[in-house]
């Protein structure tokens, strides 16, 4: 895909759509878990949010590991709030692609989580991921707590000399802690289940992550569509 044309810069206040008060509808529950998408969540689970590049793919690993009670895709990291899809890929909203994971951290940890994140995408691309270009498809990381914020910036001085020992290039994945998360619309709430052969450039990107182990990160490498 072609660079031309496609927005890589990302926009100010003053250049921000105005996006809108309401929010996009969602159901009620995930298509996959039958578990409620929106909070408030059961006491003693863990938020964590992730982007890397479209949503559909991103979210479709993490529903798949054991101890996530619920995911959902949206919106994260930008100004114009509650955009749509259309304003989010005019790259004029400053938003990512991400995915809320909401997991038991009893089954499970955030380590997992990051050690997932950072073995099934690109995160030296910039912004774009393998054929998608412009900052909505930016790699992220969004952690809601210092303690998330130490572990995700100690996983990646771990996996850049991990992916600088395989001869791959500088991480620039962006870590910022969460702001607003804005659902995405419903058609795109665990689109790979309801489109089982949709569009996915995810998986296995060759390079293991030293955190989690033990944990079956890694996910079948499935051609881009």
């Amino acid at each position: 895909m072609s660079l031309f044309g496609k927005k890589t810069d990302l926009p100010t206040a003053d250049t921000a759509l105005p996006g809108r008060p309401e929010r996009l509808p969602v159901p009620a529950r995930h298509a996959v878990l039958d578990t409620p998408l929106d909070p408030p969540y059961p006491q003693g689970l863990e938020v964590a949010y992730v982007g890397m590049g479209c949503f559909w793919g991103a979210e479709r690993i993490f529903w798949r590991l054991d101890g996530v009670v619920t995911t959902s895709v949206g919106y994260q990291g930008g100004i114009t709030p509650n955009p749509t899809y259309d304003e989010v890929c005019t790259g004029r909203t400053g938003h990512t692609e991400a995915v809320r994971v909401v997991f038991d951290p009893t089954k499970t940890s955030y380590a997992a989580i990051l050690k997932a994140f950072w073995e099934n995408h690109d995160p030296t691309q910039g912004m774009r991921q393998a054929n998608d270009v412009g900052t909505q498809y930016r790699s992220a990381i969004y952690p809601t707590s210092d303690s998330q914020l130490a572990e995700a910036t100690s996983s990646r001085e771990l996996y850049q000399a991990a992916l600088e020992k395989a001869g791959r290039g500088m991480i620039t994945t962006e870590i910022l802690p969460a702001g607003e998360f804005y659902p995405a619309e419903e058609h795109h709430q665990q689109y790979l289940h309801k489109v089982p052969n949709g569009y996915c450039t995810h998986g296995f990107n060759g390079v293991s992550c030293p955190i989690g182990l033990g944990v079956p990160a890694q996910v079948e490498v499935l051609p881009p569509r």
